[in-house]
C-alpha cells in the first residue's frame, strides 16, 4: 500500500451462483495449495462477472458516527445512494467456489467496481474512496483514496469483510443473490481517516453495514 504525505482515509463484496461466500473468515491461498496436484474440482466458476451491483445498507451506528463527526456522505461516479443503501455497480472479475472445507480458501477470485465509490466530506476536505477490489480469500475489500483530488493511496485496504451472518443464497431467475455479510472499517482505514479529519473517534472493526451482493449468473 502506498500513502501520499498526507495520508489519508478510508471492491464491497461478493457474489456468484451457488456461493456462500464468506460465509466464514477465510485465510489467503499459499502457492502450494494453489499449484498442488490434489487440488480439487471447483463446485462452480465464472471466468468474467458481468453486473449487476454490491449494495451495502449503511449501519445506524456508522451514520451516527459521521453525524458526530460533521462528515457528508457523497456518491462518486456511478454509484448511487438509495434509502439508506450505497450500491455499486459489478464491473468484472472472476470468482471460483469450492467445497468448504476441500481447500482454503474455498473462494478465490477478485470482484471488481471499477468506476464507483463514495465520498466523505468536512468543510473544504473531501476523501474518495473509489475502485474497489474485493478479494475473497482474505475477506478485504481494497480501493483508491483521493483527497480534495490528489492521490492519497492506491490500492489501500479499506474493510474487512465478516460473513458468519450471511443468509442462505438466494436465485431470481439469472442472478444469484448473497445478503448477510457484516462490511467493518480496517485498522489501515480508521488510522487514515483519524488523521484526515483531525480526530481519534474511528477505530477498526466499525461496522458500516451489511452488503447485498446480486450477481448476473450467465
Amino acid at each position: 500500500m502506498r500513502f501520499a504525505p498526507r495520508s489519508k482515509m478510508l471492491k464491497t463484496v461478493l457474489g456468484v451462483t451457488a456461493v456462500a461466500v464468506l460465509s466464514l473468515p477465510l485465510a489467503a491461498c499459499s502457492s502450494d495449495e494453489a499449484d498442488s496436484a490434489d487440488k480439487p474440482e471447483p463446485v462452480a466458476q465464472i471466468d468474467a462477472l458481468t453486473g449487476e451491483s454490491t449494495a451495502v445498507a449503511l449501519d445506524q451506528g456508522f451514520v451516527d458516527a459521521l453525524t458526530s463527526l460533521k462528515l457528508t456522505p457523497g456518491v462518486v461516479g456511478d454509484a448511487e445512494l438509495v434509502d439508506g443503501s450505497l450500491i455499486f455497480p459489478i464491473t468484472g472479475g472472476d470468482v471460483t467456489y469450492y467445497e468448504p472445507g476441500s481447500i482454503d480458501p474455498y473462494v478465490q477470485g477478485l470482484i471488481e467496481h471499477e468506476g464507483s465509490g463514495f465520498s466523505l466530506t468536512a468543510g473544504d476536505t473531501t476523501a474518495e474512496l473509489t475502485n474497489f477490489e474485493v478479494d475473497p480469500g482474505t475477506s478485504k475489500l481494497y480501493g483508491d483514496v483521493s483527497v480534495n483530488g490528489e492521490v492519497a493511496a492506491e490500492r489501500a485496504f479499506i474493510f474487512q469483510l465478516d460473513g458468519r451472518t450471511l443468509k442462505p443464497l438466494q436465485t431470481e431467475g439469472d442472478t444469484a443473490i448473497l445478503e448477510g455479510t457484516q462490511v467493518k472499517i480496517s485498522d489501515d482505514a480508521a488510522g487514515l481517516l483519524n488523521d484526515t479529519f483531525k480526530t481519534d473517534a474511528v477505530t477498526g472493526g466499525l461496522l458500516v453495514g451489511i452488503a447485498k451482493i446480486t450477481v448476473n449468473t450467465k
